[in-house]
């Protein structure tokens, strides 16, 4: 399985640009030894009308990817359980796992109609970077549980 967060917009230094990379290398590492092939951010342009941002996350979503939409309506995870979703997909034998966060406009309807797997990080609202930190830090955790690691604490 691959491991692919698909983002609009581009962070180019900074804490929060800090914390993805140093999550999403971690997630890479520990991935290798679960079997994970890679663990990857893809960024496009945002500042476009929202189809423009549509068509840009579209054209980096792999052929037959199962994906999951950060969403604000999406479904409330724990880590637990979002963990053993990875590793039921991947022993399902998935091979492209994509998540993708929309621009400030959110996504268009033809996209969460298209995909129906919607996660949410909570009520509260969260900036666009932050999201993006808390989605690598969860890639990251999920692979710990798989992995056993005692990064994860109850």
């Amino acid at each position: 399985m691959k491991i692919t967060l698909i983002t609009v917009g581009r962070i180019k230094r900074g804490p929060e640009r800090e914390m993805i990379d140093d999550y999403l290398a971690r997630a890479k590492v520990l991935g290798r030894q679960l079997g994970v092939r890679d663990v990857l951010e893809i960024e496009v342009e945002a500042g476009g009308r929202q189809a423009d941002e549509a068509d840009a996350l579209l054209a980096k979503l792999p052929d037959g990817a199962q994906v999951m939409l950060l969403d604000e309506r999406g479904k409330d995870w724990t880590s637990i359980a979002f963990s053993q979703h990875l590793e039921k997909l991947k022993d399902q034998g998935c091979q492209d796992l994509v998540f993708m966060i929309g621009g400030a406009d959110g996504f268009t309807d033809a996209i969460k109609n298209a995909h129906h797997q919607k996660i949410r990080l909570g009520s509260l609202t969260w900036p666009h970077k932050l999201v993006r930190v808390l989605a690598s830090e969860q890639i990251y955790r999920a692979l710990s549980l798989m992995a056993g690691t005692p990064y994860h604490r109850e």
